[in-house]
């Protein structure tokens, strides 16, 4: 019990930092005049969660890293890993068939980027994400390995969920600095909470099966750095709600299944 409550104790203090650190520095490079789409200019808050999770661990409450998923335990995660590492291009074709079925034309990837052939863009997405996934590990080691592990102790589904909402409002000032500008704002920012849930549970699934906060970083650098770029490069007509909503179908799927299949249990 007392154990339980100091993990507690410094679930604010995280959230706290986590967002203040993060909104504060979108707002800021917002209003210095950086473009928010620039990864470099994202770096920065991109961390806000980890630290956030370091301070609270070592200094708040003193619970330490025993549970942080820090070891990649490779052999014995590697389905996970794969499954990571490739599950990302299985959503962007499923993305494109749900396009093609809703009646849009998905463009081809031949010539997107240095006039590469599309099969040949893919594998080099392939190739850049493992080198990628330390980035992503700043929000996953605060996310999937510290906050979820903290709230609703013992209801994995709820914490889950919960997690996934938070996270979905901490992007939220990026609808308004100029990194994704939706029409209606409001109806933009529920589907993009969805499709925020829906990852948290797959981060969460392959963060639980593997033992390892490395799989749901991995994962997390694929669903940005090729589900959300090839899906753009795929629908260049399409406006960003509507690819919202189709990249979150397929993920919707996933995530009721795993849901279903109580796999989020340790």
């Amino acid at each position: 019990m007392v154990v339980v409550k100091a993990r507690l104790s410094g679930l604010p203090v995280f959230l706290g930092l986590a967002f203040g650190l993060a909104w504060l520095g979108m707002i800021g490079a917002w209003a210095l005049g950086f473009s928010l789409v620039n990864p470099l200019v994202q770096l920065p808050f991109a961390f806000a969660p980890a630290v956030a999770a370091f301070v609270v661990r070592r200094w708040v409450t003193g619970e330490g890293f025993a549970d942080a998923g820090l070891r990649l335990r490779l052999r014995a995660a590697w389905p996970q890993y794969l499954a990571a590492w490739l599950g990302p291009a299985a959503l962007v074709a499923a993305t494109a068939a749900v396009a093609a079925l809703s009646g849009a034309r998905p463009a081809s990837l031949d010539g997107q980027v240095a006039g590469l052939p599309g099969w040949a863009l893919v594998a080099v997405l392939l190739l850049v994400v493992p080198l990628l996934t330390p980035i992503y590990w700043g929000e996953e080691f605060g996310w999937t390995s510290y906050l979820r592990q903290r709230v609703h102790p013992g209801r994995p589904v709820a914490a889950t969920l919960t997690t996934g909402l938070i996270w979905a409002v901490w992007h939220y000032p990026l609808a308004f600095v100029g990194y994704i500008e939706f029409e209606n704002v409001a109806v933009g920012l529920t589907a993009w909470t969805v499709s925020f849930v829906c990852q948290e549970v797959l981060l969460s699934w392959l963060r639980v099966r593997s033992g390892s906060v490395w799989t749901a970083s991995l994962a997390h650098a694929g669903n940005n750095m090729m589900l959300a770029l090839l899906v753009g490069f795929l629908l260049p007509d399409v406006d960003v709600l509507a690819v919202t909503v189709l990249i979150t179908v397929p993920l919707a799927v996933l995530a009721a299944w795993v849901l279903a299949t109580g796999r989020l249990r340790p």
